[in-house]
């Protein structure tokens, strides 16, 4: 199995002004991904928003900044909203990264948790669910060949054009963020494309349909292994189970109640938190022993390929988000590939399905 981590370089805004100024946040994040690296971890994700309570809206800019500082680890966005960016200059973006990387680019594309991307680029929201089916065939479309000639009712026709530069890998890796809607994991699995799932509430459980929906598609469409699944949630690792959630709740809680508050969910309070701390809970919160304990009891129930961590930040310490993502990686990391009997050679395994796929000119959902 693969283990990494991903963050969108969450902020925390003034409750006054509503700004988050933090000038350092993403030399930050420039040092948690190079300790990634050193400890062992196989993937680093940075997602993609365009609030000011997240640092990042050009993931591979930071990536690329990355790469040369990085020898080994993978470097993905998390994910790239495609439906409102231009698929060429996104494919673009991914194959310097790669060539910057030495082929250790991906790309993670959704839709995005947020819409405030849509109209600042100028797109129509009802146009949602055709934006992303468009603009996914041409991001799969242009991994396929240098040139390319297409049409579609979003982006201005392309006649016959090369698409350069071309990426180390071939093809460059391409996963699918997939939500809760089963036809999305159906369609992602019928064309051979990885799935990432996150789960970041409820019961774990309840997800094993889509990852059994995604595997059966792929065979009913021929291939002989369903692509790799990744499974991406909340969390933080600490020396100790207590010491973790008490540094945890805080900046959780003010990130997720600031979300519940725009979309009228209900807030998290401390007894929701410990609920979610347990076996079956969503979160990953406490010592390197219950991290490896739940990935493992994760792994009996959805058999995956992959799990992200995403650190919780906003208002987190620099110090003990590098101290999770050190633990992560020197102790968590290797129980768990003992535990399955992956050894070092599990990271690679993993890395090259990721790249497999369908022919590149076929579409996926998330």
């Amino acid at each position: 199995m693969q283990i990494g981590v991903y963050t969108f370089g969450d902020l925390v805004p003034d409750p006054l002004t509503g700004r988050a100024d933090h000038p350092t946040r993403v030399s930050e994040l420039l040092e948690e991904i190079v300790l990634a690296d050193q400890v062992g971890l196989d993937v680093f994700g940075v997602g993609e928003h365009h609030r000011p309570d997240f640092v990042v809206s050009a993931p591979a800019v930071v990536l690329a900044a990355a790469a040369t500082r990085t020898t080994r680890i993978r470097l993905t966005s998390a994910v790239s909203v495609i439906s409102s960016d231009d698929p060429v200059r996104v494919f673009q973006q991914f194959a310097t990264l790669d060539l910057i990387s030495g082929g250790r680019a991906e790309i993670m594309a959704g839709r995005g948790s947020f819409i405030e991307s849509f109209p600042l680029f100028g797109y129509d929201l009802r146009e949602y669910d055709a934006l992303f089916d468009e603009k996914l065939d041409l991001l799969l479309r242009l991994r396929a060949s240098d040139r390319i000639t297409w049409q579609g009712r979003h982006r201005a026709a392309i006649d016959d054009r090369g698409v350069y530069p071309r990426p180390v890998q071939d093809p460059l890796p391409v996963w699918v963020a997939v939500g809760g809607t089963p036809a999305s994991a159906v369609r992602a699995g019928s064309l051979g494309l990885p799935m990432a799932v996150a789960i970041i509430g409820g019961l774990p459980e309840r997800f094993a349909p889509l990852v059994e929906l995604h595997g059966e598609a792929a065979r009913a469409a021929g291939f002989a292994s369903p692509p790799p699944v990744s499974i991406n949630s909340h969390g933080l690792v600490g020396d100790t189970s207590q010491q973790a959630a008490d540094d945890a709740f805080p900046p959780l809680a003010a990130m997720m109640n600031r979300i519940a508050r725009e979309r009228g969910f209900s807030p998290m309070d401390r007894a929701a938190f410990d609920a979610s701390r347990t076996l079956r809970g969503a979160d990953f919160v406490g010592s390197p022993q219950e991290i490896v304990d739940k990935i493992l009891f994760q792994h009996s129930i959805f058999g995956h390929d992959r799990f992200l961590l995403q650190v919780i930040g906003g208002g987190m310490p620099h110090a003990k988000v590098m101290r999770s993502i050190e633990l992560l990686g020197t102790e968590v990391a290797p129980a768990v590939r003992r535990a399955l009997g992956a050894g070092d050679g599990g990271a690679a395994r993993a890395g090259s399905a990721a790249a497999h796929g369908p022919d590149a000119g076929e579409v996926a959902d998330a």
